[in-house]
């Protein structure tokens, strides 16, 4: 048979070809030398509790790229082995978690390289995965029989009900889901790109449970108060609503109110910022004063109730009024003395002394127990003083002489205390000249008189008499007479 020149060529090129497609297909494809021979392959064993549906020449990926293929898989006495057959080509770490997957839902299962420890030596071949560097993914079979299992337990008519609810309540809301997932996979987006600062704050988020765990009574008792008050608001429901309703209105009257008020508040709040700082350092005796006032309201009720229901013409207190005077003894230690003291006709208005005056007898002294030396310091506590600046220093209360009456000199007492008393480090003023006064201006304090005898103690201790006070006195005297002190001795 004789063949042009034509023909040949055609047959030369055709199979140059086939030699060519061969060879892809035998070194390319099919990866003859390798499967066959195992030619720049090596292999490796993972040791595994069960074959998990691992099956021959299922795939290998390492970190979602395809390394090699499952070789072998067979029995062992304590479980399975599963030989991979792994490309040289591809570094993949000694230091690895071998585990099976599922590609798909009808069972095709490979298995999956991640690394461990990415600066670990490469596996070499002959090597072996064990056992607690793998995993399985759960017994499908399993998870159809335990689905099955609760599907029959449900009664048919409520799983009935069941999708007809989730029906009506998904029902149409199509688009609404279709945001929902957008935006769930953006969000997943979104996390996969700050994926480095999610998983810090993952990794720093413990402190914060551990807060919570060791709170958890504190948050179960703010939940149960929660849930009282929110009980409380469903039982007045129409109370909350009226709120709801009329609140607004009374909303905008308070903001009226507040907009007449605006020039007025501002100066308000400051003044009370200074009455703060005073309420503050006073709490416990306004909280004190608020403890008693229920008390006193109590009294004063009780004072009206004796008098109800009674024919008297005057409705109001029940009390009785006994007039003891000088019972108990007024006290006069610490006041100025009967010579500086003022007369009750003077009808002028000057300047108070400069200086504290009190009743500066003995705390533990029954006389005047309520009086100024015995005010609580309230910032120092168990102290107490009779001014705001021995409370702050630490100067401590002392009494006038023996704390009853004067004795000597009223401006040189025995304890070198000034009348009136001065506060820590403040000087006394230089005394000024006293002004005459006619013996019509001096006036006495109230003291007990006998008339039988005629004598009377004086505030400066010393016995006096002066016997035609009486009422069997043998002439009158004008009040001026009477105002006039009587001379020493008498």
């Amino acid at each position: 048979m004789h063949l042009d020149r034509r023909i040949k060529i055609q047959l030369a090129v055709f199979i140059v070809v086939a030699v060519v497609a061969a060879t892809v297909m035998i070194f390319g494809y099919i990866k003859l030398p390798a499967n066959l021979l195992g030619v720049g392959r090596y292999t490796v064993t993972v040791e595994l509790p069960e074959s998990g549906g691992l099956y021959r020449n299922g795939n290998v990926t390492y970190s979602g790229t395809t390394v090699g293929r499952v070789e072998q898989v067979r029995l062992t006495d304590s479980g399975a082995e599963a030989v991979l057959s792994l490309d040289s080509s591809f570094q993949v770490p000694s230091d690895v978690d071998a585990a099976v997957h599922s590609q798909s839902a009808i069972g095709e299962m490979y298995v999956a390289l991640n690394p461990r420890n990415p600066a670990s030596p490469p596996l070499k071949g002959g090597e072996v995965i064990p056992r607690d560097h793998t995993s399985l993914p759960a017994n499908i079979n399993a998870l159809l029989d335990a689905t099955n299992r609760g599907l029959e337990a449900i009664p048919q008519d409520n799983l009935q009900t069941a999708i007809d609810e989730s029906y009506k309540a998904v029902g149409g809301l199509g688009p609404d889901i279709a945001r929902i997932v957008k935006g769930s996979t953006q969000l997943a987006i979104d996390a996969h790109n700050n994926l480095e600062p999610l998983t810090s704050l993952i990794d720093q988020v413990q402190p914060v449970l551990d807060s919570q765990t060791s709170t958890a009574d504190a948050v179960t008792s703010w939940a149960s108060h929660l849930a009282t008050i929110m009980s409380g608001l469903q039982a007045k429901d129409t109370a909350v609503s009226g709120l709801l309703e009329k609140g607004p209105a009374a909303a905008d009257q308070v903001h009226q109110v507040l907009d007449r008020l605006k020039p007025t508040v501002p100066i308000l709040l400051a003044n009370l910022a200074s009455v703060g700082d005073v309420a503050l350092t006073y709490q416990p005796a306004i909280e004190q004063l608020l403890v008693l006032v229920p008390q006193g309201v109590a009294m004063v009720a009780a004072g009206e109730v004796a008098n109800l229901n009674t024919k008297q013409d005057y409705k109001g207190q029940f009390l009785d009024f006994n007039l003891n005077l000088n019972l108990p003894q007024t006290c006069s230690t610490g006041f100025l003395p009967a010579q500086q003291q003022r007369s009750m006709s003077l009808t002028d208005f000057p300047d108070r002394p400069p200086g504290d005056l009190y009743c500066r007898v003995p705390q533990d002294s029954p006389f005047n127990v309520r009086g100024a030396r015995n005010y609580p310091c309230l910032t120092r506590p168990g102290k107490r003083a009779p001014t705001v600046k021995m409370c702050e220093s630490d100067e401590d209360y002392a009494p006038l002489n023996d704390g009853y009456n004067w004795k000597g000199d009223p401006n040189a007492t025995l304890s070198g205390q000034d009348v009136p008393q001065f506060a820590p480090g403040e000087a006394p003023p230089q005394a000024a000249q006293p002004r005459p006064v006619t013996p019509a201006q001096v006036g006495l304090p109230a003291v007990a008189y006998d008339p039988a005898t005629g004598k009377y103690v004086g505030p400066d201790g010393r016995v006096y008499t002066q016997g035609d006070l009486a009422g069997m006195a043998s002439s009158a005297k004008t009040w001026q007479q009477l105002l006039v002190p009587p001379p020493a001795g008498n």
